[in-house]
């Protein structure tokens, strides 16, 4: 190819690079526009109209059941099991004998002492009689006296040790169990049995402090065992003081127990506070704002983004109650992530309603 052709070569790619040049840079602003455009339509979301509703508001705690009286008896006197009249499981009378210990030599020290008393009178009676006749002094007198004194409070003491040796039921229940056996030897202060009363039963709450107030005595209470029992009761205790390390106050449900069923399993106690209004929502409409305030995203008038701060007031398997917003409203149920508050948006009526609690 010669020097010409070259040329005319070279012009023509100079030629079509210009165009093309011109054709990017022409197309350059209407691209811009078209991105412009986009960034300006508002971005489309799902909405649903949902109402206010009136709704039962409860405390809800776990917590433990308890028996109305747990009694654990031990020994008053040393001696060896010499019956036993109760087995574990049994329920007793209160007065009910439920072992008793061997007498060793406490009827020949009661004889003893009643002897020791009458001895003492008889001597007190004579020292009477001689003050009277003006042989004893007002001393002697006083001496003898005291010395009866004594040996009453001997005769007391063997009595009251003998009566000891008969263990007998202080209340009503059931002996839940029993730590000796016959033949046992006791010393003073040796468990013996536990006796516990279990109807009632005690169902025991923890309630948050900002909560305590709204609890009154006497408002009925639910309870809903681990064994799946149910039962109802109401508020006998509310403590006076929060624990320390909680900052919770102790509650105490009591509910008829006929049936005895067992102490010491999980419960659930819901204590009903009265009705409210408030918005039934599922827990993926709830969102959280900068300030990490719980809410959610609902429109105005114009369609923009509005936050709504919201209270829970009842939980459920399938939906949360919450308080804090309008009546009625338009609340945004997908894409909520995607806008933020004072949006306009584009709304789109949910074809589904609103979840039904």
């Amino acid at each position: 190819m010669n020097l010409k052709s070259y040329l005319i070569a070279l012009a023509v790619a100079l030629v079509l690079g210009a165009w093309m040049v011109s054709g990017q840079f022409a197309d350059e602003p209407v691209a811009q526009t078209e991105e412009s455009a986009s960034a300006a339509a508002p971005m489309t979301v799902e909405v649903v109209e949902v109402s206010a509703r009136p709704v039962q508001r409860f405390i809800e705690s776990e917590g433990d059941t308890e028996a109305d009286q747990d009694v654990q008896l031990r020994a008053e006197t040393a001696g060896r099991v010499s019956a036993v009249r109760v087995e574990q499981g049994e329920r007793v009378a209160a007065g009910d004998t439920l072992l008793t210990l061997a007498m060793g030599d406490r009827q020949a020290r009661l004889a003893e002492a009643e002897a020791r008393v009458a001895q003492r009178q008889a001597d007190l009676d004579a020292a009477e009689q001689l003050q009277r006749d003006g042989y004893q002094s007002e001393i002697a007198v006083r001496e003898a006296r005291a010395a009866l004194e004594s040996a009453r409070a001997q005769l007391a003491a063997i009595r009251e040790d003998i009566a000891n040796t008969t263990v007998t039921a202080p209340i009503d229940g059931l002996l839940q169990s029993r730590a000796v056996d016959v033949g046992d030897y006791v010393r003073v202060g040796d468990a013996l049995a536990r006796l516990m009363t279990t109807d009632p039963l005690v169902a025991v709450a923890h309630v948050a402090q900002q909560d305590i107030r709204q609890i009154e005595l006497g408002r009925p209470a639910e309870l809903t065992l681990a064994t799946g029992d149910r039962l109802t009761g109401r508020v006998r205790y509310i403590s006076a003081a929060a624990e320390a390390g909680s900052k919770t106050f102790r509650v105490e449900v009591h509910a008829d127990n006929p049936q005895g069923l067992p102490v010491g399993v999980s419960a659930t106690i819901r204590i009903p506070l009265g009705a409210a209004r408030g918005h039934f929502l599922s827990p993926a409409w709830l969102s959280l704002n900068e300030a990490g305030e719980m809410g959610v995203k609902t429109l105005d008038e114009d369609n923009r983004v509005v936050f709504r701060a919201v209270e829970v007031i009842r939980t459920q398997r399938d939906g949360v109650w919450v308080a804090g917003l309008p009546d009625s409203i338009r609340l945004i149920t997908v894409g909520q992530g995607f806008v933020q508050a004072g949006e306009q948006v584009d709304p789109v009526m949910a074809e589904q309603p609103a979840t039904e609690p």
